[in-house]
């Protein structure tokens, strides 16, 4: 037996209200429960009962060390249908303040960001299957900066990428 996928995260958050908000404009997570202190989210579309619960531990809470002093979670990944979904994406968290960085990992177009409490995460677009060659394979070692004008030129703004053909 094998795991397939993540069914979801779940996140301790200083103010929830916060976090919501942030995921909602950010990545188009709607609430499917909230109560005092935590919520639990949904991506649209989705089969689970929740993708992201949010769980507040105060204001005072301190920074995870996680990275730096500390072994943890670096980051967790959500994937876009299409490239053209990833643009949007970075527009939005540019206008947000939130966007941190962008790789071109050769088979995966990353974006990454962090939200209000600085938990860093990643909006990625895998290259379908099909248009991986050697040479693609061969560059995944090499991670350069995300030139996302030049990746929608080559695949095209609403290529599916390889998940949204795998489970669809």
């Amino acid at each position: 037996m094998a795991v397939k996928r993540l069914n979801h995260a779940v996140l301790y958050v200083r103010d929830v209200d916060r976090s919501v908000g942030f995921y909602e404009e950010a990545l188009g997570f709607t609430v499917a429960v909230q109560f005092p202190g935590a919520a639990f989210l949904k991506v649209p579309d989705s089969h689970n009962d929740h993708d992201l619960g949010l769980f507040a531990i105060g204001m005072n809470a301190t920074d995870s060390p996680a990275g730096r002093s500390a072994v943890g979670l670096y980051h967790l990944a959500w994937e876009v249908e299409t490239l053209a979904e990833l643009q949007s994406v970075a527009d939005r968290l540019t206008k947000m303040g939130a966007l941190v960085g962008a790789s071109d990992h050769s088979t995966t177009k990353a974006l990454y960001a962090k939200d209000p409490d600085g938990i860093e995460f990643e909006v990625s677009w895998l290259v379908p299957a099909e248009l991986i060659d050697d040479e693609t394979r061969n560059a995944m070692a090499n991670v350069r900066p995300l030139d996302l004008a030049r990746e929608i030129t080559r695949y095209g703004a609403d290529r599916p990428g390889l998940r949204s053909v795998v489970y669809n």
